[in-house]
């Protein structure tokens, strides 16, 4: 039974905000990506934005909860002044080296899978635009059409790609 709703997940580092080569372990360090114009008109064509994005940085202890709330509260308000809404955001707080294995880490498809219950998406109507092959994978694996980007390139470039 397919859901009802179609979403366009979005990794975080690289697609909505400035890739650093490692985690952004600081608010200070979080540059948002211009992409507002694009990720609104996907949003006016009714496709909810939802976020699902790795952070190991948390099991390594590199940065806190706190710090990540705060990173994703300007995430969202940034992209609120121009109109756009991110429906959810998950993230896998877990590492391989310090936490054993999960199920929401990319390349899985944990947290896709979680908002698709959660929010009645059909995959078959949604996309993953990621900059890492895991993040392809792990939207196949939920049955989405994985788009995969350059860190840092405009999602303008693969809206065509999007129905």
């Amino acid at each position: 039974m397919s859901g009802k709703n179609k979403a366009v997940f979005l990794d975080r580092d690289g697609v909505l905000n400035k890739e650093l080569g490692d985690y952004v372990c600081r608010l200070e360090d979080f540059e948002v990506l211009d992409n507002f114009a694009t990720l609104k008109q996907l949003q006016d064509r009714g496709f909810m934005l939802i976020v699902a994005t790795n952070q190991g940085g948390l099991a390594k202890g590199w940065y806190s909860e706190e710090t990540l709330d705060a990173m994703h509260q300007h995430l969202k308000e940034t992209y609120a002044r121009h109109g756009v809404t991110f429906t959810d955001i998950f993230y896998c707080p877990h590492h391989p080296n310090f936490t054993g294995d999960c199920d929401c880490r990319k390349p899985k498809p944990g947290m896709l899978l979680r908002a698709i219950d959660k929010y009645d998406i059909d995959p078959a109507q949604s996309y993953f635009i990621g900059d890492r092959e895991r993040d392809v994978i792990a939207g196949t694996a939920a049955g989405v059409t994985g788009i995969l980007i350059n860190s840092d390139q405009p999602i303008s470039d693969v809206i065509d790609l999007i129905k």
